[in-house]
């Protein structure tokens, strides 16, 4: 089973685009991966930049609306994410709290849909979708 671990920080939706990391929180967070990577669950991982750095295509009007960030309605963001493969929820879970996150960070875990999650409808409407991701 595959699972996105979320990280949102809190406070970061009004970071500026040249926000810095801290060195010592940036090390410990590098030993957490490399734990991760060890354990042999880990398939990706990435940071993203501040909202303030990027932007938002919208469609409520049917036609394709750009705001540039940051949002001012925003109260949650991502600030990065990892992509495990582990046997259940309760060992995504289990990792999400080895985490070294700090007291304004939370981890949300999404576990990622599986085409073998679907009906054969959806299945045969999606045909190509593992093609696309090679």
């Amino acid at each position: 089973m595959r699972f996105m671990m979320l990280m949102i920080p809190l406070g970061y939706c009004s970071a500026p685009p040249d926000a810095q990391l801290d060195p010592e929180r940036v090390s410990a967070m590098m030993r957490y991966n490399e734990e991760l990577k060890e354990a042999g669950i880990l398939i990706t991982l990435d940071g993203l930049h501040p909202p303030s750095a990027g932007a938002r295509v919208s469609f409520s009007t049917g036609e394709p609306v750009v705001t540039d960030g940051p949002f001012a309605e925003a109260k949650e963001v991502l600030g990065g994410y990892w992509m495990i493969e582990v046997a259940s929820r309760a060992e995504a879970i289990a990792w999400a709290k080895k985490c070294p996150a700090s007291a304004n960070e939370v981890i949300e875990i999404r576990q990622v849909q599986e085409m073998s999650d679907f009906s054969p409808e959806v299945q045969a409407a999606a045909a190509g979708f593992a093609d696309l991701k090679k």
